[in-house]
Protein backbone atom coordinates (compact mmCIF):
# COMPACT_ATOMS: atom_id res chain seq x y z
CA UNK A 1 0.00 0.00 0.00
CA UNK A 2 2.77 2.31 1.02
CA UNK A 3 3.68 5.88 0.09
CA UNK A 4 6.90 7.34 1.45
CA UNK A 5 8.07 3.90 2.50
CA UNK A 6 11.73 4.68 2.95
CA UNK A 7 11.01 7.20 5.69
CA UNK A 8 9.55 4.38 7.76
CA UNK A 9 12.63 2.22 7.15
CA UNK A 10 14.84 5.04 8.35
CA UNK A 11 12.76 5.52 11.49
CA UNK A 12 13.01 1.84 12.33
CA UNK A 13 16.73 1.79 11.66
CA UNK A 14 17.66 4.55 14.11
CA UNK A 15 15.30 3.71 16.99
CA UNK A 16 16.83 1.60 19.79
CA UNK A 17 15.08 -1.71 20.47
CA UNK A 18 14.76 -1.51 24.28
CA UNK A 19 11.49 -3.12 25.27
CA UNK A 20 13.05 -5.10 28.14
CA UNK A 21 15.21 -3.78 30.92
CA UNK A 22 18.74 -3.91 29.62
CA UNK A 23 17.34 -5.05 26.28
CA UNK A 24 19.48 -5.46 23.16
CA UNK A 25 19.90 -2.83 20.49
CA UNK A 26 18.16 -3.30 17.15
CA UNK A 27 21.35 -4.64 15.60
CA UNK A 28 21.35 -7.44 18.19
CA UNK A 29 17.91 -8.91 17.50
CA UNK A 30 18.36 -12.67 17.70
CA UNK A 31 17.28 -14.22 14.39
CA UNK A 32 19.47 -17.31 14.76
CA UNK A 33 16.44 -19.57 14.26
CA UNK A 34 15.90 -18.17 10.74
CA UNK A 35 17.78 -18.87 7.52
CA UNK A 36 17.78 -17.63 3.93
CA UNK A 37 14.92 -19.13 1.91
CA UNK A 38 15.77 -17.39 -1.36
CA UNK A 39 18.64 -19.63 -2.48
CA UNK A 40 16.60 -20.90 -5.41
CA UNK A 41 15.92 -17.44 -6.83
CA UNK A 42 16.71 -17.29 -10.54
CA UNK A 43 17.82 -13.85 -11.74
CA UNK A 44 16.28 -12.45 -14.91
CA UNK A 45 18.60 -13.50 -17.73
CA UNK A 46 19.62 -12.17 -21.11
CA UNK A 47 17.09 -14.31 -22.97
CA UNK A 48 14.23 -12.94 -20.87
CA UNK A 49 15.35 -9.33 -21.41
CA UNK A 50 15.72 -9.92 -25.15
CA UNK A 51 12.15 -11.22 -25.23
CA UNK A 52 10.96 -8.09 -23.40
CA UNK A 53 12.63 -5.86 -25.96
CA UNK A 54 11.11 -7.90 -28.78
CA UNK A 55 7.63 -7.47 -27.28
CA UNK A 56 8.23 -3.74 -26.90
CA UNK A 57 9.38 -3.47 -30.52
CA UNK A 58 6.24 -5.25 -31.73
CA UNK A 59 4.14 -2.73 -29.83
CA UNK A 60 6.23 0.14 -31.19
CA UNK A 61 5.53 -1.02 -34.74
CA UNK A 62 1.82 -1.43 -33.94
CA UNK A 63 1.64 2.11 -32.54
CA UNK A 64 3.85 3.80 -35.11
CA UNK A 65 6.61 4.65 -32.61
CA UNK A 66 10.19 4.63 -33.88
CA UNK A 67 12.07 4.73 -30.57
CA UNK A 68 11.60 4.98 -26.81
CA UNK A 69 13.71 7.06 -24.40
CA UNK A 70 14.15 5.71 -20.85
CA UNK A 71 16.06 7.10 -17.85
CA UNK A 72 17.50 5.08 -14.92
CA UNK A 73 14.91 3.37 -12.76
CA UNK A 74 12.76 0.29 -12.90
CA UNK A 75 12.05 0.50 -16.65
CA UNK A 76 15.77 0.69 -17.46
CA UNK A 77 16.37 -2.32 -15.20
CA UNK A 78 13.44 -4.14 -16.78
CA UNK A 79 14.73 -3.85 -20.34
CA UNK A 80 18.51 -3.65 -19.92
CA UNK A 81 19.44 -4.85 -16.44
CA UNK A 82 21.35 -1.60 -15.85
CA UNK A 83 20.99 -0.54 -12.22
CA UNK A 84 21.82 3.14 -12.12
CA UNK A 85 20.62 6.34 -10.49
CA UNK A 86 19.43 9.69 -11.74
CA UNK A 87 21.56 12.80 -11.47
CA UNK A 88 22.21 15.93 -13.51
CA UNK A 89 24.45 13.74 -15.71
CA UNK A 90 22.17 11.91 -18.12
CA UNK A 91 22.34 8.17 -18.55
CA UNK A 92 19.64 6.98 -20.94
CA UNK A 93 18.45 3.86 -22.71
CA UNK A 94 17.10 4.23 -26.25
CA UNK A 95 14.99 1.37 -27.58
CA UNK A 96 14.79 1.46 -31.41
CA UNK A 97 11.91 -0.18 -33.23
CA UNK A 98 14.46 -2.54 -34.81
CA UNK A 99 17.94 -3.67 -33.82
CA UNK A 100 19.95 -3.38 -30.62
CA UNK A 101 19.29 -0.61 -28.10
CA UNK A 102 21.67 2.21 -27.31
CA UNK A 103 22.87 3.39 -23.90
CA UNK A 104 24.17 6.94 -23.56
CA UNK A 105 26.21 7.57 -20.41
CA UNK A 106 29.09 9.77 -19.15
CA UNK A 107 32.53 8.53 -20.24
CA UNK A 108 33.77 7.96 -16.72
CA UNK A 109 30.61 6.03 -15.74
CA UNK A 110 30.67 3.58 -18.65
CA UNK A 111 32.70 0.83 -16.89
CA UNK A 112 30.26 0.86 -13.96
CA UNK A 113 27.20 0.88 -16.22
CA UNK A 114 28.55 -2.15 -18.08
CA UNK A 115 28.69 -4.17 -14.85
CA UNK A 116 24.93 -4.68 -14.69
CA UNK A 117 24.22 -4.54 -18.44
CA UNK A 118 22.19 -7.61 -19.37
CA UNK A 119 21.62 -7.09 -23.11
CA UNK A 120 23.47 -6.40 -26.33
CA UNK A 121 23.67 -2.64 -26.63
CA UNK A 122 25.52 0.16 -28.42
CA UNK A 123 27.14 2.16 -25.59
CA UNK A 124 27.89 5.78 -26.47
CA UNK A 125 29.75 8.01 -24.03
CA UNK A 126 29.82 11.75 -23.58
CA UNK A 127 32.42 13.98 -21.94
CA UNK A 128 31.65 16.60 -19.32
CA UNK A 129 31.68 19.44 -21.87
CA UNK A 130 29.32 17.66 -24.30
CA UNK A 131 25.54 17.44 -24.67
CA UNK A 132 24.30 13.85 -24.16
CA UNK A 133 21.04 14.54 -25.99
CA UNK A 134 23.03 15.21 -29.15
CA UNK A 135 24.35 11.65 -28.83
CA UNK A 136 20.79 10.39 -28.56
CA UNK A 137 19.85 12.42 -31.63
CA UNK A 138 22.87 11.12 -33.51
CA UNK A 139 21.91 7.51 -32.77
CA UNK A 140 18.36 8.11 -34.00
CA UNK A 141 19.61 9.77 -37.18
CA UNK A 142 21.97 6.88 -37.92
CA UNK A 143 19.12 4.40 -37.49
CA UNK A 144 16.80 6.48 -39.67
CA UNK A 145 14.46 7.12 -36.74
CA UNK A 146 14.82 10.88 -36.23
CA UNK A 147 11.72 11.58 -38.30
CA UNK A 148 9.55 8.94 -36.62
CA UNK A 149 7.65 9.51 -33.35
CA UNK A 150 9.89 9.27 -30.26
CA UNK A 151 8.19 7.73 -27.23
CA UNK A 152 9.05 9.07 -23.78
CA UNK A 153 8.80 6.72 -20.78
CA UNK A 154 6.49 8.40 -18.28
CA UNK A 155 9.10 9.10 -15.57
CA UNK A 156 11.70 10.76 -17.83
CA UNK A 157 12.55 14.24 -16.55
CA UNK A 158 11.72 17.45 -18.38
CA UNK A 159 15.33 18.49 -19.01
CA UNK A 160 15.93 15.31 -21.02
CA UNK A 161 12.80 15.80 -23.13
CA UNK A 162 13.56 19.48 -23.62
CA UNK A 163 17.16 18.71 -24.59
CA UNK A 164 16.01 16.14 -27.13
CA UNK A 165 13.58 18.65 -28.64
CA UNK A 166 16.43 21.11 -29.06
CA UNK A 167 18.65 18.45 -30.64
CA UNK A 168 15.83 17.34 -32.96
CA UNK A 169 13.56 20.41 -33.44
CA UNK A 170 11.24 18.62 -35.84
CA UNK A 171 10.85 15.48 -33.70
CA UNK A 172 7.39 14.21 -32.85
CA UNK A 173 7.54 13.55 -29.09
CA UNK A 174 4.84 11.16 -27.81
CA UNK A 175 4.06 9.09 -24.73
CA UNK A 176 5.59 5.61 -24.58
CA UNK A 177 2.94 4.30 -22.16
CA UNK A 178 1.35 2.20 -24.90
CA UNK A 179 4.65 0.34 -25.13
CA UNK A 180 6.38 0.34 -21.75
CA UNK A 181 3.28 0.09 -19.60
CA UNK A 182 1.72 -2.59 -21.80
CA UNK A 183 4.80 -4.81 -21.64
CA UNK A 184 5.62 -4.35 -17.96
CA UNK A 185 2.13 -4.89 -16.57
CA UNK A 186 1.99 -8.46 -17.94
CA UNK A 187 4.44 -10.46 -15.86
CA UNK A 188 6.19 -13.56 -17.16
CA UNK A 189 6.57 -16.82 -15.20
CA UNK A 190 10.12 -15.77 -14.26
CA UNK A 191 8.82 -12.54 -12.73
CA UNK A 192 5.94 -14.30 -10.97
CA UNK A 193 8.41 -16.74 -9.41
CA UNK A 194 10.51 -13.91 -7.93
CA UNK A 195 7.41 -12.14 -6.61
CA UNK A 196 6.30 -15.39 -5.02
CA UNK A 197 9.66 -15.74 -3.27
CA UNK A 198 9.48 -12.16 -2.00
CA UNK A 199 6.01 -12.83 -0.63
CA UNK A 200 7.17 -16.08 0.99
CA UNK A 201 9.88 -14.10 2.79
CA UNK A 202 7.40 -11.50 4.02
CA UNK A 203 4.92 -14.10 5.28
CA UNK A 204 7.68 -16.03 7.06
CA UNK A 205 8.92 -12.79 8.66
CA UNK A 206 5.39 -11.98 9.83
CA UNK A 207 4.99 -15.40 11.40
CA UNK A 208 8.30 -14.99 13.21
CA UNK A 209 7.53 -11.46 14.41
CA UNK A 210 3.91 -11.90 15.51
CA UNK A 211 4.47 -14.02 18.67
CA UNK A 212 7.30 -11.70 19.76
CA UNK A 213 5.17 -8.56 19.89
CA UNK A 214 4.66 -7.50 23.50
CA UNK A 215 2.69 -4.82 25.30
CA UNK A 216 4.72 -1.64 25.66
CA UNK A 217 6.71 -2.02 22.46
CA UNK A 218 6.89 0.98 20.17
CA UNK A 219 5.99 0.86 16.50
CA UNK A 220 9.68 1.24 15.67
CA UNK A 221 10.62 -1.74 17.81
CA UNK A 222 8.10 -4.00 16.12
CA UNK A 223 9.24 -2.72 12.72
CA UNK A 224 12.87 -3.44 13.61
CA UNK A 225 12.04 -7.06 14.42
CA UNK A 226 10.17 -7.49 11.14
CA UNK A 227 13.02 -5.96 9.17
CA UNK A 228 15.64 -8.11 10.90
CA UNK A 229 13.65 -11.26 10.14
CA UNK A 230 13.15 -10.21 6.52
CA UNK A 231 16.88 -9.72 5.98
CA UNK A 232 17.77 -13.03 7.63
CA UNK A 233 15.25 -14.82 5.39
CA UNK A 234 16.95 -13.39 2.30
CA UNK A 235 14.79 -10.39 1.39
CA UNK A 236 15.90 -6.81 0.94
CA UNK A 237 13.66 -4.66 3.15
CA UNK A 238 11.58 -2.27 1.07
CA UNK A 239 9.31 -0.96 3.84
CA UNK A 240 8.14 -1.97 7.30
CA UNK A 241 5.30 0.16 8.63
CA UNK A 242 3.65 -0.48 11.97
CA UNK A 243 0.54 1.44 13.05
CA UNK A 244 -0.75 1.04 16.58
CA UNK A 245 -4.12 1.84 18.13
CA UNK A 246 -5.65 5.06 16.74
CA UNK A 247 -2.80 5.45 14.23
CA UNK A 248 -4.20 2.42 12.40
CA UNK A 249 -7.16 4.60 11.37
CA UNK A 250 -4.86 6.61 9.10
CA UNK A 251 -3.60 4.47 6.19
CA UNK A 252 -0.07 5.84 6.30
CA UNK A 253 0.10 6.46 10.01
CA UNK A 254 0.75 9.22 12.49
CA UNK A 255 3.80 10.85 14.04
CA UNK A 256 2.26 10.60 17.50
CA UNK A 257 4.01 8.22 19.95
CA UNK A 258 2.56 4.73 19.76
CA UNK A 259 2.95 1.63 21.93
CA UNK A 260 1.40 -1.81 21.80
CA UNK A 261 -1.47 -1.95 24.32
CA UNK A 262 -3.91 -4.57 25.50
CA UNK A 263 -7.03 -4.29 23.38
CA UNK A 264 -5.21 -2.10 20.86
CA UNK A 265 -5.00 -2.66 17.11
CA UNK A 266 -1.68 -3.61 15.52
CA UNK A 267 -1.62 -2.93 11.75
CA UNK A 268 1.52 -3.88 9.86
CA UNK A 269 2.19 -3.12 6.18
CA UNK A 270 5.48 -4.68 5.05
CA UNK A 271 7.30 -5.74 1.92
CA UNK A 272 10.67 -6.71 0.54
CA UNK A 273 12.38 -7.43 -2.75
CA UNK A 274 14.01 -10.55 -4.16
CA UNK A 275 16.09 -9.87 -7.26
CA UNK A 276 14.31 -6.51 -7.44
CA UNK A 277 10.75 -7.90 -7.42
CA UNK A 278 8.45 -6.78 -4.64
CA UNK A 279 6.04 -8.13 -2.08
CA UNK A 280 3.38 -6.11 -0.26
CA UNK A 281 1.43 -7.71 2.60
CA UNK A 282 -0.63 -6.16 5.41
CA UNK A 283 -1.83 -7.86 8.56
CA UNK A 284 -4.03 -6.51 11.35
CA UNK A 285 -4.74 -8.00 14.75
CA UNK A 286 -5.67 -6.95 18.29
CA UNK A 287 -3.14 -7.38 21.07
CA UNK A 288 -4.96 -9.16 23.85
CA UNK A 289 -8.75 -9.13 23.90
CA UNK A 290 -10.61 -7.76 20.89
CA UNK A 291 -13.84 -5.78 21.19
CA UNK A 292 -17.04 -6.65 19.36
CA UNK A 293 -16.54 -3.65 17.07
CA UNK A 294 -12.96 -4.64 16.23
CA UNK A 295 -14.10 -8.14 15.30
CA UNK A 296 -16.93 -6.77 13.16
CA UNK A 297 -14.62 -4.48 11.20
CA UNK A 298 -11.98 -7.20 10.76
CA UNK A 299 -14.59 -9.64 9.42
CA UNK A 300 -16.01 -6.99 7.08
CA UNK A 301 -12.57 -6.25 5.62
CA UNK A 302 -11.91 -9.98 5.25
CA UNK A 303 -15.12 -10.27 3.22
CA UNK A 304 -14.16 -7.20 1.19
CA UNK A 305 -10.89 -8.91 0.24
CA UNK A 306 -12.78 -11.97 -0.94
CA UNK A 307 -15.22 -9.88 -2.98
CA UNK A 308 -12.31 -8.18 -4.74
CA UNK A 309 -10.61 -11.49 -5.47
CA UNK A 310 -13.77 -13.11 -6.82
CA UNK A 311 -14.48 -10.06 -9.01
CA UNK A 312 -11.04 -10.29 -10.66
CA UNK A 313 -12.02 -12.12 -13.84
CA UNK A 314 -10.15 -11.97 -17.14
CA UNK A 315 -11.46 -9.17 -19.32
CA UNK A 316 -13.16 -7.28 -16.49
CA UNK A 317 -12.29 -3.58 -16.20
CA UNK A 318 -9.87 -3.07 -13.32
CA UNK A 319 -12.13 -0.39 -11.87
CA UNK A 320 -15.05 -2.79 -11.57
CA UNK A 321 -13.27 -4.60 -8.72
CA UNK A 322 -13.10 -1.41 -6.67
CA UNK A 323 -16.74 -0.69 -7.48
CA UNK A 324 -17.94 -4.07 -6.18
CA UNK A 325 -16.03 -3.78 -2.91
CA UNK A 326 -17.26 -0.22 -2.38
CA UNK A 327 -20.86 -1.26 -3.10
CA UNK A 328 -20.59 -3.93 -0.39
CA UNK A 329 -19.16 -1.47 2.12
CA UNK A 330 -21.82 1.11 1.27
CA UNK A 331 -24.54 -1.50 1.87
CA UNK A 332 -23.26 -1.67 5.45
CA UNK A 333 -23.30 2.10 5.92
CA UNK A 334 -19.68 2.99 5.13
CA UNK A 335 -18.72 5.73 2.69
CA UNK A 336 -20.29 6.60 0.34
CA UNK A 337 -17.51 6.42 -2.18
CA UNK A 338 -14.18 7.29 -0.60
CA UNK A 339 -15.73 9.07 2.40
CA UNK A 340 -14.93 8.07 5.98
CA UNK A 341 -15.66 6.04 7.96
CA UNK A 342 -15.03 3.52 5.20
CA UNK A 343 -12.48 2.81 2.48
CA UNK A 344 -10.65 6.05 1.64
CA UNK A 345 -8.15 4.61 -0.86
CA UNK A 346 -8.30 2.40 -3.95
CA UNK A 347 -8.88 -1.32 -3.49
CA UNK A 348 -5.49 -2.20 -4.97
CA UNK A 349 -2.53 -1.26 -7.14
CA UNK A 350 -0.31 -2.94 -9.68
CA UNK A 351 2.97 -4.35 -8.37
CA UNK A 352 6.19 -5.79 -9.80
CA UNK A 353 9.60 -4.15 -9.93
CA UNK A 354 7.85 -1.12 -8.42
CA UNK A 355 5.69 -1.37 -5.33
CA UNK A 356 3.09 0.75 -7.11
CA UNK A 357 2.77 0.45 -10.88
CA UNK A 358 -0.06 0.35 -13.41
CA UNK A 359 -2.75 -0.72 -13.45
CA UNK A 360 -4.76 0.24 -10.31
CA UNK A 361 -7.96 -1.27 -8.94
CA UNK A 362 -9.68 2.10 -8.69
CA UNK A 363 -13.03 3.51 -9.77
CA UNK A 364 -13.02 4.57 -13.42
CA UNK A 365 -10.05 2.43 -14.54
CA UNK A 366 -11.17 0.65 -17.72
CA UNK A 367 -8.03 -1.42 -18.46
CA UNK A 368 -9.23 -5.04 -18.82
CA UNK A 369 -7.59 -7.65 -16.61
CA UNK A 370 -5.22 -9.91 -18.51
CA UNK A 371 -2.96 -12.89 -17.83
CA UNK A 372 0.18 -11.90 -15.95
CA UNK A 373 -1.19 -8.75 -14.35
CA UNK A 374 -0.40 -8.48 -10.63
CA UNK A 375 -2.31 -6.51 -8.00
CA UNK A 376 -2.59 -5.86 -4.30
CA UNK A 377 -5.97 -6.65 -2.74
CA UNK A 378 -6.33 -4.33 0.28
CA UNK A 379 -9.81 -2.90 0.85
CA UNK A 380 -9.38 -1.58 4.40
CA UNK A 381 -11.89 0.17 6.62
CA UNK A 382 -10.86 3.17 8.71
CA UNK A 383 -12.71 4.75 11.64
CA UNK A 384 -11.04 8.14 12.35
CA UNK A 385 -10.32 8.69 16.03
CA UNK A 386 -10.69 4.99 16.78
CA UNK A 387 -8.83 2.39 14.67
CA UNK A 388 -8.53 0.87 11.21
CA UNK A 389 -8.18 -2.58 9.69
CA UNK A 390 -6.31 -3.44 6.51
CA UNK A 391 -5.67 -6.92 5.15
CA UNK A 392 -3.50 -6.98 2.05
CA UNK A 393 -2.48 -9.88 -0.13
CA UNK A 394 -1.33 -9.69 -3.73
CA UNK A 395 -2.57 -11.86 -6.59
CA UNK A 396 -1.74 -12.46 -10.22
CA UNK A 397 -4.02 -13.27 -13.13
CA UNK A 398 -3.80 -16.73 -14.71
CA UNK A 399 -5.74 -18.47 -17.45
CA UNK A 400 -7.97 -19.86 -14.71
CA UNK A 401 -8.46 -16.50 -12.99
CA UNK A 402 -6.77 -14.82 -10.01
CA UNK A 403 -4.23 -16.62 -7.82
CA UNK A 404 -2.98 -15.29 -4.49
CA UNK A 405 0.72 -14.97 -3.77
CA UNK A 406 -0.23 -15.24 -0.08
CA UNK A 407 -3.46 -16.60 1.36
CA UNK A 408 -5.49 -14.16 3.45
CA UNK A 409 -5.68 -15.09 7.15
CA UNK A 410 -8.88 -16.94 8.15
CA UNK A 411 -9.85 -14.93 11.23
CA UNK A 412 -8.84 -12.24 13.70
CA UNK A 413 -7.82 -15.01 16.09
CA UNK A 414 -5.51 -16.47 13.46
CA UNK A 415 -4.09 -13.29 11.88
CA UNK A 416 -1.10 -15.10 10.35
CA UNK A 417 -3.04 -18.08 9.04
Amino acid sequence: MMIGRRSFIAAAAVTPLLWRAGGAAASEIDTSDLSDITGGAKPIGREERAARIARAQRLMRANGIGSVLIEPGSSMIYFSGVEWWRSERLTALVLPVEGDPCIVTPFFEAPSVRESLGIEADIRVWQEDQDPLKLVAGFLKERGLANRPIGIEQTVRYFAVNGLQHALPDADIVSAARVVRAVRMRKTPAEIALMQLATDVTIAAYRWTYPRVEAGMTAQQVSAMMSAATRKLGGSVEFSMVLLNEASAYPHGSKQPQRVADGGVVLMDCGCTVQGYQSDVSRTWVHGTASTEQRKIWDTVHQGQQIAFQAATLGSPAGSIDDKVRAYYESLGYGPGYALPGLSHRTGHGIGLDGHEPVNLVHGEDEPLDIGMCFSDEPGIYLPGKFGVRLEDCFHMTEAGPKFFSEPPPSLDQPMG
